[in-house]
């Protein structure tokens, strides 16, 4: 397929989705209203792919008939999905919002595809399906009882796809994640997210002096009582989107697919980490747990590897920090001013 929509392609898995579709030699439109997104990450990597057209088409993925017309003018043939609140906090504060942009939204897609004739749909969803795990790792069995409104809201997607494929034809692959870290390793694009909720580019900002990270509780039943999670480059992810699309070209079956490394790090750990590469203790306070957050979340990515030929590339903590310290370092400021949006 050499023609794609990303919705969400100027936020920050989706921009560096975008980037290995140009690599992989794909025309992409990106489909962004650009809230959390940035105008910049895509006009960088315009300039950085001239001879692929990537194109940038301001919109909101409510609107279904702005989405139909992005999907037959720029003819793509599948249609990648990023575009969605993301926060575990910010759902238990507005679940109303987290459906209607997640839930509302996701179909709203689906159904321009269904006008347009687009077969082909690559889901981001999450870890976050899974609620409190019952096994060390998780694979694509393990029940899904979500204990927040983020995962509840990606869980209502996946159990529609089967029944929209039956109806309309759309195939379709659903990625769940665990915690997308690190930075394009070229320096090309990064994170950058306004507030930051990411506890590695908040580690980074506190050794770089720019305030306290605080840990949110310290009495979780794992070994030093902070959360444990699985952190998974997001380069990496991109690749698996890549993986994903091949999968549907060739004719493979629809599917979930687990994403992650398969080793868990508490968040202790990653503050250690961070303030070695860096070569700066973190400052950090301890607070009270935040509703809805698991203490333990790791991958079991077998099938991933098994069914899709996808594997870590970037698979070390060290590896994704390292990343996303060159990034921060260079670009203090991420993007620059918020009116890159």
């Amino acid at each position: 397929m050499k023609r794609v929509l990303v919705a969400g392609g100027a936020g920050y898995v989706g921009s560096h989705t975008v980037k290995a579709l140009a690599e992989a030699g794909c025309d992409v439109t990106v489909y962004d209203n650009l809230s959390a997104g940035h105008r910049e990450a895509v006009e960088r990597l315009a300039q950085a792919f001239p001879d692929r057209r990537i194109e940038l088409v301001e919109g909101d993925i409510l609107d279904t008939a702005r989405v139909r017309q992005a999907l037959e003018q720029s003819g793509a043939e599948a249609v990648m999905h990023f575009a969605a609140l993301l926060s575990v906090a910010g759902s238990v504060r507005d679940p109303l919002g987290y459906y209607r942009n997640n839930v509302q939204g996701t179909l709203s897609v689906l159904e321009a595809m269904a006008a347009a004739g687009v077969p082909c749909f690559v889901f981001s969803s999450t870890c976050a399906t899974f609620g409190e795990p019952v096994t060390p790792t998780i694979d694509e069995t393990h029940p899904q009882r979500p204990i927040n409104a983020y995962g509840e809201s990606k869980l209502a997607v996946e159990r529609a796809l089967p029944h929209i494929e039956r109806a309309h034809g759309i195939r379709w692959v659903a990625l769940r994640y665990f915690n997308a870290s690190g930075a394009d390793p070229d320096g090309l694009i990064g994170e950058d997210h306004e507030p930051e909720e990411h506890i590695i580019p908040r580690a980074i900002r506190a050794a770089q002096g720019q305030g306290s990270l605080a840990i949110y509780g310290d009495d979780y039943p794992t070994d030093d009582g902070t959360c444990v999670r699985d952190y998974v480059h997001v380069s990496d992810l991109a690749d698996a989107h890549l993986a994903a699309l091949r999968r549907l070209e060739s004719g493979g079956a629809s599917g979930c697919f687990n994403l992650g490394s398969g080793r868990g790090m508490s968040v202790r750990e990653v503050i250690d980490t961070v303030g070695r590469i860096v070569g700066r203790p973190v400052p950090h306070t301890v607070g009270p747990r935040r509703a809805g957050d698991p203490a333990r979340l790791v991958a079991s990515p077998g099938l991933a590897e098994r069914e899709l030929g996808w594997k870590p590339k970037l698979g070390t903590l060290e590896a994704i920090v390292e990343t996303a310290w060159r990034w921060h370092e260079r670009h203090p400021n991420g993007y620059g001013s918020r009116r890159n949006r």
